[in-house]
């Protein structure tokens, strides 16, 4: 059995072959889905990840964290970096001020100093268990030692805080996203730090969205954008100049800003550049997003795998199932919404789901899709135009040759017209047999100039060549002319025609066309009607429109074939079965001679009940139709 396309369209086949073409389409979405899970696009989702994180409308802090900077300016005023004694000053006014936590996070032991300034300094640090010194090392398990200074600081124990580059894993392109909870069981600075305000971190298992990767455990970092955190210059701290309450049950940070080394600053997701934000300011990112438990929450790999195999039988069902104009609007549509929910829901919720794969879906489907279908419909126009061409030359030679046909037995029939003619004008007396065998040949030979007529009109009219010839005439005149034809076909069957002509003005028509109008409808009501019944032609003027009426009491014409009685080649089912000879092309001219006056012509039949034909043309033409 052979197997549908999944290109095909479906909206004209049966449903089992629907089905078995929505199923192909979906086990290659699958595929598709299966083929772009194997390839690494976190590069691609660290770039979309950055851009929700920098378009976050509802970003927000937890005031909990103050910054105090060394910046140019302050080895300006000192004459260099602030010495062990301004440190050890400035530390006293801190702890006076009550904070949560003072944490250093630059090398103190390079500081300046006399020997006794820098062990005061050391002193003051390790009586005070709320002040810390960070260190951007991370020493493997039974390397503890590296974390103590060298004397006089040589009873401080660093914390590890390190910063977290993607630089060998993940996006590869050093910009810092996740912080490190703990290494090897060592919890890290940022960690203790948030848990002086939401102990519940303490176990990680509370942490929101953090996962283990190695050694580690880690999250992500829910950042703010650079000077979302209050800081202070060291100077205005020498200087008096500041106000130390703000301190009080804060987090303060100190660090330096100083442009000299690479190691002070990150790469974040608001931007590339190398300074782009201080050391300092990501240690207030990383112990915010851990006060607020608000590490974005990535959606497990079965959630993504789910949605990347739903975008993509979206994608393939909407670009193959509709035009490609069209499918491309939708595909588009489609993934600027899905685009749009992943943004809401990263900024209201912190839910992160991935988007690379599904747009890269769309991308592909796109890609390949959309210019095979175009070829496809090239190729089906190209086809029914190799059709249409071909047919128009069959119906091209079909008419040609019915047309020659028709005028070469033309001249024949007008002969054996001629000699019966002549046969019955003769004073030679025929015996009752000849006569009637005479009489069959006339009326055959009219009835097939009839037929051979009705085919050369419509060889006209194929190849565009029928004109009206308008002349002002009385359609009276011509509707009595038709009768007086074909009275004696109605003698035979006995039936009476009953005319009722209204008086009319003369109206611009083509009699000849004209003529072959009502004549095709009185002989159809002649040839349908039953012996010894009425025929009612008549003729009125209604709306500035001459109105002419052919009735019959015949069998009438079944509703669901009316639509099609002017059709060529069309007859009716109810005479097919009779011996009532026709072409099935008499009322087909009929409604084009009338459309040429600018007229109309239509039915009124009930079955078994007779028929009315109605001809309405105006009582002026706007031009010559042709």
């Amino acid at each position: 059995m052979k197997l549908p396309s999944p290109f095909e369209e479906t909206s004209n086949s049966s449903k089992p072959v629907q089905y078995r073409v929505y199923a192909i389409r979906a086990i290659l979405a699958m595929i598709m889905a299966a083929l772009i899970a194997q390839i690494n696009l976190d590069y691609a989702e660290s770039w979309l990840y950055d851009l929700r994180i920098r378009s976050d409308l509802f970003a927000r802090t937890s005031n909990n964290i103050e910054l105090v900077y060394i910046k140019p300016t302050t080895v300006q005023n000192f004459k260099g970096q602030p010495n062990a004694k301004d440190q050890t000053a400035i530390l006293h006014n801190l702890l006076a001020a009550n904070p949560r936590a003072v944490v250093y996070d630059f090398a103190i032991n390079e500081a300046q100093g006399s020997e006794e300034d820098k062990e005061e300094w050391a002193n003051l640090i390790t009586q005070n268990p709320q002040v810390y010194v960070a260190t951007p090392n991370t020493p493997l398990k039974g390397e503890e030692q590296s974390l103590y200074l060298p004397l006089p600081y040589e009873n401080i124990r660093m914390v590890p805080a390190p910063k977290t580059s993607d630089t060998i894993n993940f996006a590869k392109d050093r910009v810092t996203r996740r912080m490190l909870l703990s290494y090897q069981d060592t919890t890290m600075l940022p960690t203790t730090l948030a848990a002086l305000y939401n102990p519940a971190i303490k176990d990680f298992n509370n942490v929101r969205g953090y996962f283990n990767f190695y050694d580690t455990k880690q999250a992500f970092i829910d950042f703010r954008k650079p000077g979302s955190f209050p800081a202070t210059v060291f100077d205005e701290l020498a200087n008096g100049t500041v106000d130390w309450s703000k301190f009080q049950d804060k987090i303060v940070i100190i660090g330096t800003d100083l442009n000299i080394s690479e190691s002070d600053y990150i790469l974040t997701p608001y931007s590339r550049i190398p300074s782009a934000m201080t050391r300092i300011e990501m240690q207030a990112n990383i112990v915010d997003t851990l006060i607020r438990n608000s590490s974005p929450l990535r959606a497990p790999y079965y959630v993504n795998w789910i949605l990347l195999t739903l975008i993509s039988i979206l994608a393939i069902q909407i670009v193959l199932s509709m035009s490609p104009a069209m499918g491309l609007v939708i595909l588009f549509s489609t993934l600027f919404t899905f685009s749009v929910i992943s943004f809401a829901l990263f900024w209201i919720c912190g839910w992160w789901i991935t988007m690379a794969a599904p747009l890269l879906a769309g991308f592909l489907v796109y890609y390949f899709f959309i210019p095979y279908r175009l070829i496809i419909e090239n190729r089906r126009s190209w086809e029914y135009y190799q059709k249409n061409k071909l047919l128009s030359q069959v119906e091209e030679l079909k008419t040609n040759f019915i047309s020659m046909m028709s005028h070469d037995l033309k001249t024949p029939i007008a002969r054996i017209q001629g000699m019966t003619d002549v046969i019955l004008s003769d004073q030679v007396t025929l015996s009752a047999q000849q006569r009637e065998a005479v009489d069959t040949i006339k009326h055959s030979s009219d009835d097939l100039l009839k037929f051979i007529s009705s085919i050369l009109n419509y060889g006209k009219i194929q190849s565009e060549g029928v004109e009206l010839h308008l002349q002002t005439k009385d359609i009276n005149q011509v509707l009595q002319e038709v009768i007086r034809k074909h009275e004696f076909l109605a003698k035979v069957k006995r039936i009476q025609i009953v005319s009722e002509l209204e008086p009319l003005f003369p109206i611009p028509m083509d009699p000849d066309l004209m003529r072959q109008v009502l004549s095709n409808l009185v002989e159809n009501a002649i040839k349908y009607s039953p012996d010894d019944t009425k025929i009612m032609v008549s003729s009125e003027e209604k709306s500035n429109h001459v109105v002419i009426q052919v009735s019959d009491q015949g069998p009438g014409i079944p509703e669901d074939e009316q639509a099609n009685i002017f059709t060529k080649f069309f007859r009716s089912k109810n005479v097919k079965s009779t011996q009532i000879k026709g072409s099935g092309l008499g009322l087909y001219l009929a409604k084009y001679f009338t459309e040429l006056h600018k007229g109309r012509i239509f039915v009124e039949s009930k079955d078994g009940k007779g028929s009315t034909f109605t001809v309405e043309l105006p009582m002026e033409q706007g031009g010559v139709n042709a």
